[in-house]
């Protein structure tokens, strides 16, 4: 009975999948231009190359890294809108660690290991707020999030045309790039690093045996489930909600601080580059299961920089290519909602 269960769960999705490419092949139709061209184009520009594809991997490593503290968020019930801003907070206290250490006698690795400490600390206070006013303010955690979200963005635009200023200008590219001594090191001749991607595999995985293998992850699934019927049988389910928080935004954070040290270099306004708002239609896609945050997330990824064919080779907009990252979460959710209603008639 699993079995068929797991079958027509596997069927539905694959329809979702069906559904969503004809629906973005329709758009395309609109739009004038040829869809077969437009996806011939988007995998070309991801993987026709070798450099092409470590850029996708480059992506790939803060997507799974979101993806993965969001599937802790999900389960216990709260939706993290504020991610996004967490990144952020995460990448300004990056910054402004290794901008007080980078011209002392301190060891390259250990200003870098601060800066990812202070990321992580910095996302993850930044998520708490969003937990404390959720169970002490009564605010709830979608709202505080967002605007939490236009703080952080507020506060990188001070910074960056203020105290952080660079000598002579004030620019919208960010702050002063830091020496190549406090970058991650990265494979010759390419932006991939390899430290952070191996930060991404080991997040997803020790996310997956949290949730998946420990006391503290069953806790975290009944809260999830109801709330309510946790609290009654002993759970403190404002604490277990708080950690929950904590953890996402430590991860987010960390993203924060890949984006700084392996990616751009620096601090620049768009420092998340939507990858909180992308890691939630991810895990939403993946129904919260860790084990396919990996796959479904790279294929996200993929999406992204493939699509910057699109405006060189055809004159379409690159937005496109999240017309079908839209829509698959949205036919998923709807087969979804269709499967469980017609499981609950038989």
């Amino acid at each position: 009975m699993n079995k068929g269960g797991n079958l027509t769960g596997i069927l539905f999705q694959v329809g979702a999948v069906i559904l969503a490419l004809l629906f973005t092949t329709l758009v395309l139709v609109i739009a004038g231009a040829n869809p077969w061209d437009a996806y011939f184009n988007i995998l070309s520009g991801a993987f026709s190359s070798f450099t092409k594809f470590a850029d996708v991997i480059v992506a790939w490593i803060p997507l799974l890294i979101v993806t993965a503290a969001l599937l802790v968020t999900f389960t216990a019930g709260l939706w993290n809108i504020g991610i996004e801003g967490q990144i952020m907070m995460g990448a300004i206290f990056t910054t402004g660690i290794l901008r007080i250490l980078q011209n002392t006698e301190t060891a390259p690795v250990l200003i870098l290991l601060a800066g990812f400490l202070a990321g992580a600390l910095g996302g993850a206070l930044w998520a708490a707020l969003v937990g404390l006013l959720k169970i002490y303010g009564g605010v709830n955690e979608i709202f505080g999030g967002l605007g939490l979200n236009f703080v952080a963005t507020a506060t990188i635009v001070w910074l960056i045309f203020g105290p952080w200023k660079r000598p002579g200008v004030g620019s919208m590219s960010g702050t002063e790039p830091f020496a190549e001594h406090l970058w991650l090191p990265s494979v010759s001749g390419l932006r991939l690093s390899l430290w952070a991607l191996s930060l991404a595999v080991v997040a997803i995985i020790a996310i997956y045996l949290l949730l998946q293998g420990t006391y503290f992850g069953l806790r975290l699934k009944a809260v999830g489930k109801n709330i309510r019927a946790a609290h009654l049988l002993g759970v403190s389910t404002g604490w277990y909600s708080i950690a929950a928080f904590l953890i996402c935004g430590a991860l987010a954070g960390i993203a924060g601080a890949i984006q700084v040290t392996a990616t751009y270099h620096r601090l620049i306004p768009s420092i998340s580059s939507g990858y909180g708002f992308l890691g939630l239609l991810v895990a939403m896609l993946v129904n919260y299961r860790a084990i396919w945050a990996a796959p479904v997330s790279l294929f996200f990824a993929a999406l992204n920089i493939g699509s910057i064919q699109l405006p060189i080779v055809m004159k379409l907009d690159s937005a496109l290519a999240g017309v079908l990252q839209g829509a698959l979460v949205l036919f998923v959710v709807m087969m979804d909602g269709v499967r469980r209603r017609l499981t609950t008639k038989k």
